[in-house]
């Protein structure tokens, strides 16, 4: 595995294995690596020549310093596990290599998909996310990118900009990788106190138990967004975002539950706010 901190290496490494005629996977993370990034890794090696794997915590998707700083970071460690799962570029460029001194031009998809859910609380988060991914985009030109469900929005949003922008580029969504009591893996997770880890498994108990009430014949949205909402107020230390239930495409809210549909939650615990979604065709 080649490390690269540098953009113009990472270009001349991707040209070389171009020039040979080999594809390219690319895996974005924030680093602190779990068995879900890993899965993603894994889903890019099987479909692509040459995978890259890139670690950068994005200051631009952040809208408090404080959630910034404290942001879970062990780059040996993670290292460690993509040179495990046999990637071939490890990218770690420093925050003066992606934003340079002067550095003002963002790319933003505007409207519903990035207003709803996530967009409510977090200003600004989305205008981060795809100026990045579009930066990473140029940066590897790879044929397919691979992220996982967990961050629904983050997906549909990366999603509409390729489209919009005509990007040449596959976008692969990756199925949610679970604990073994259903909490979705998080790097977040590891900032959970004893009892918010007991606590938190609330949110897919929850989803889980919406899907069940769906596959049994409930169509009215409203009934399982109460149903959610009721469920988590019973944890103590939980502080509901939002709970939504959605077209999984648009991220339009929908009343009767058919077609794509995306039900959605974040919640606090504690300090640390956690996401979760089940999707499914009705």
């Amino acid at each position: 595995m080649k490390t690269i901190s540098h953009i113009n290496d990472l270009r001349a490494e991707i040209k070389k294995e171009k020039a040979k005629g080999n594809s390219i996977g690319l895996v974005p993370t924030m680093g602190f690596l779990h068995e879900g990034h890993l899965s993603l890794i894994r889903s890019a090696k099987k479909e692509n020549d040459i995978v890259v794997v890139s670690i950068f915590v994005n200051p631009t998707q952040f809208n408090k310093k404080d959630d910034l700083d404290s942001y879970p970071r062990d780059l040996n460690r993670d290292s460690k596990l993509v040179e495990a799962e046999d990637a071939d570029i490890l990218f770690i460029p420093s925050v003066e290599e992606m934003y340079p001194n002067g550095y003002s031009t963002y790319l933003e998809v505007e409207g519903l998909i990035t207003k709803q859910l996530c967009g409510k609380s977090r200003e600004g988060h989305f205008k981060g996310v795809t100026t990045i991914v579009s930066k990473l985009f140029n940066m590897v030109t790879p044929h397919r990118a691979y992220f996982g469900q967990k961050d629904a929005q983050q997906v549909a949003v990366i999603e509409k900009m390729v489209r919009d922008m005509n990007m040449d580029i596959e976008i692969v969504p990756c199925p949610i990788v679970r604990e073994a009591d259903g909490l979705a893996l998080s790097s977040r997770n590891a900032l959970l106190k004893e009892n918010e880890r007991k606590e938190a498994i609330i949110l897919s108990k929850s989803l889980f138990a919406a899907e069940k009430m769906i596959i049994d014949g409930e169509r009215l949205a409203s009934k399982i967004k109460s149903f959610i909402t009721e469920n988590i107020k019973t944890v103590k230390d939980a502080e509901i975002d939002y709970v939504e239930v959605v077209n999984g495409k648009t991220l339009e809210n929908i009343h009767i539950v058919e077609g794509d549909v995306l039900i959605a939650v974040a919640v606090k615990m504690g300090k640390p706010r956690l996401i979760d979604n089940i999707r499914l065709e009705v």
